[in-house]
């Protein structure tokens, strides 16, 4: 057997077309209930990357078919130490050492570079549902990264929710939120909210647990921001958010956002919720999801579950998601390889 790796980029419509079906192959079997491996998405990543981002992109083949994708983030503009690695092998090319190779391959790569870091992510199992390692766990294992921090996925079923039981969420949550008003928007955000968005973004890192990996807050501007919005245009994801600002400022002091992506219009993720840490204490981020929660049920009425991921430790979010419906799925485990 011959393992072939090679490097392309966004002009390379065969590379990109052929590294897809190897990411939608592997995904129908590793996260067989996420949506379908959105081929827009996909593309996008390759030819819109993130502001602050240069990635290479790897496809490996063996014996002339294309059999493993690696995509390799290295931040530019903080974490110039790190980097952030997404290996997937082809199913039916799996334990033929494709793996290891693109592994080798990009160790040699980040030396080059001076990157003393790389972390991936991968599923694991819920405790008590197995004994075995998940595939993930077990190549991490023969590499030699250790686990920093481990994510537990959650899912809500719209089906499920109980509008009475938010009703009474929300309105004690405005018993304790007086002096505070709800902002809602699709999109992009307004010019007049776009520093406080990009003040909120960059806390993300600095507030949420981050276990043992070793990666700094973003620096996040006005001119971050809008990048990131144009990369996720290219992806199709269509965005929700609710800001909450501080009457007596004027500042947006907690922020979350909810999207869908172009592959199904049934599945919603939950990402950033964020809340000043000045503004604490007045139940801003319960308040703020399930104020999005229904801004996206009103118009995207046929999203029928919303995943979301947080840090085992991450009590206070967990809490509030818990209360809305969200029960867990899986576990994720963050690994990190220090070079």
């Amino acid at each position: 057997m011959t393992i072939t790796i090679t490097t392309f980029g966004p002009a390379d419509e065969s590379a990109i077309e052929q590294a897809y079906q190897v990411g939608a192959a592997s995904e129908a079997v590793d996260a067989p209930d996420f949506p379908p491996f959105c081929r827009r998405r996909f593309t996008a990543m390759v030819r819109h990357p993130m502001p602050g981002n240069a990635p290479v992109n790897l496809l490996a083949r063996l014996d002339g078919e294309p059999a493993g994708h690696l995509v390799l983030d290295l931040p530019q503009l903080d974490n110039t130490e790190n980097a952030s690695a997404d290996l997937v092998v082809h199913p039916a090319y799996r334990r033929r050492g494709v793996g290891r190779a693109l592994h080798e391959h990009v160790l040699g790569l980040l030396r080059e570079l001076g990157r003393k870091r790389v972390t991936a992510m991968s599923p694991t199992y819920l405790p008590g549902t197995t004994d075995q390692p998940s595939p993930g766990a077990a190549f991490a294992a023969t590499i030699g990264a250790g686990c920093a921090l481990v994510d537990v996925r959650r899912r809500l079923a719209t089906a499920d929710l109980d509008q009475a039981g938010l009703d009474s969420l929300l309105a004690g949550a405005w018993a304790k939120a007086s002096g505070y008003q709800v902002l809602h928007w699709r999109g992009h955000t307004p010019d007049e909210l776009a520093a406080d968005v990009a003040y909120l973004d960059g806390r993300l890192l600095a507030d949420a647990p981050m276990g043992d990996l070793a990666w700094e807050p973003e620096q996040v501007d006005a001119e971050r921001l809008r990048g990131t919005e144009l990369a996720l245009d290219a992806r199709g994801r269509r965005r929700y958010h609710v800001g909450v600002r501080h009457e007596e400022s004027g500042r947006l002091v907690a922020w979350t956002l909810l999207d869908v992506g172009a592959s199904a219009d049934w599945h919603a993720f939950q990402q950033i919720t964020i809340v000043d840490p000045e503004h604490r204490g007045h139940r801003l981020g319960l308040l703020a999801k399930i104020e999005n929660l229904r801004h996206l049920l009103a118009h995207e009425p046929a999203v029928r579950v919303i995943d979301t991921f947080n840090a085992e430790s991450n009590d206070h979010m967990i809490i509030i998601n818990e209360q809305l419906g969200f029960r867990p799925v899986d576990r994720w485990s963050n690994w990190q390889l220090t070079l």
